[in-house]
């Protein structure tokens, strides 16, 4: 007998909806951080990230002066990461997903987080996990614009908590029910 045809194996192989969406949106912001990069600077302004340096933890090499749109190597290695976590996160949706990628994008306005946020029909528990990923997802793009850095380890601690603890809520509702 396969992997593929007994029952746990087959649960391995098959994409999930929570990975393929989880692939989505860092591949989303990976290629976010990629475009402020090559544009601004993400390390701070006038600073690029050299993405290598910043990911191995080597201060020396994570991060040079920029001067204008330019392109180094880790840009088009960190770009890629993006790409291919945005394309395995939208294969993954178009097998997990009836109807695929796009009707798991037009989906998201009806789930549980964007629907509780203003409805306490699903719960005050989802209300509130709700608000927690919006609150954690909009300081760091608040912080990041006003001070003009996109990759600072102390603002990724706050937005982690944030949201980790609104997913981790809305797993335990679901998991109830």
């Amino acid at each position: 007998m396969s992997l593929q045809e007994s029952e746990w194996g087959s649960a391995l192989t098959k994409p999930s909806s929570t990975a393929s969406s989880a692939a989505v949106l860092l591949g989303a912001w990976v290629l976010l951080l990629t475009a402020v990069n090559l544009f601004s600077g993400a390390y701070s302004s006038g600073f690029k990230v050299l993405w290598i340096g910043f990911i191995t933890g080597d201060s020396a090499t994570s991060n040079i002066a920029h001067g204008g749109f330019e392109v180094v190597a880790d840009d088009i290695v960190f770009g890629l990461i993006g790409v291919v976590l945005l394309g395995l996160g939208a294969m993954g949706m178009g097998k997990a997903v009836e109807g695929g990628f796009s009707a798991w994008v037009n989906g998201i306005p009806q789930g549980a987080i964007a629907s509780s946020l203003f409805s306490p029909d699903g719960g005050f528990n989802r209300t509130i996990a709700s608000w927690l990923i919006a609150l954690g997802v909009g300081f760091y793009l608040y912080w990041s614009l006003m001070n003009t850095t996109w990759v600072d380890p102390g603002v990724y601690a706050v937005m982690i908590v944030m949201v980790s603890f609104g997913f981790a809520i809305h797993t335990m509702a679901d998991s109830e029910s």
